[in-house]
């Protein structure tokens, strides 16, 4: 189950002059939609930039606020903008859950052991790590574990055979493939058919310059006139 935390924000005014100003002062303009009616807000940088990571993302946090309206909402976030070249937060997307109805969100397919295949001259090829689920927001898995040690050459894991907790609703493809074990086949690179000809134009030109006579210069041939 997903880990809950706290997260302070204030209201805040709308406009570009109040988000730059925002941003100056360590503080993020961000927006919550969802099960309320939208509302705009401010958060540390500090603490986007504390959760804005893999480990939260599927997080629930619960708000707290100086504003009635905004005190114990409980959100998800979704979405953090960052500056292309500085990378610090721009903007913020929370989205208000009604912890009595299903939502829908991925989580990360955690892959435990080594397969028996690598040994065996395999290589695994991981093809999709997230799962699409549904379930309420208290049920949330931080992620879905599966062990495959048990796979050798040619054994493939699809979504079918991932073992998900009570109440948690599938929603990808029970035929997707999760992760694959391949035989490693080492490529040989075969020339083209230029480089071919290239390199016997080159060894052509090289056996008929070492078969050729040393060609003699203008003076030894005066030379050899006189004698």
């Amino acid at each position: 189950m997903s880990q809950r935390f706290e997260l302070n924000v204030e209201a805040r005014e709308t406009g570009k002059s109040t988000s730059r100003a925002l941003r100056r002062g360590r503080k993020i303009p961000a927006v919550i939609y969802g099960a309320i009616e939208p509302k705009n807000i401010s958060i540390d940088e500090g603490a986007v930039k504390k959760y804005h990571v893999r480990a939260f993302e599927n997080s629930l946090f619960n708000l707290k606020s100086d504003d009635s309206k905004l005190n114990n909402i409980v959100v998800l976030m979704k979405e953090v903008v960052v500056h292309p070249l500085t990378r610090r937060p721009q903007h913020v997307d929370l989205f208000a859950l009604d912890l009595k109805k299903a939502v829908r969100i991925f989580v990360e397919i955690k892959l435990e052991g080594k397969p028996i295949g690598l040994a065996e001259g395999g290589l695994l090829n991981v093809v999709n790590r997230q799962l699409e689920i549904e379930c309420l927001p208290t049920a949330i898995p931080e992620n879905i574990t599966v062990d495959i040690s048990g796979l050798g050459i040619g054994d493939a894991l699809h979504v079918s055979d991932l073992k998900t907790p009570a109440g948690v609703k599938v929603l990808s493809a029970p035929e997707l493939t999760v992760a694959v074990v391949n035989l490693f086949v080492e490529e040989v690179v075969e020339p083209t058919a230029a480089a071919a000809d290239a390199a016997t134009a080159t060894a052509a030109g090289g056996a008929a310059a070492a078969g050729a006579a040393p060609a003699k210069d203008a003076g030894a041939a005066k030379k050899e006139e006189k004698k």
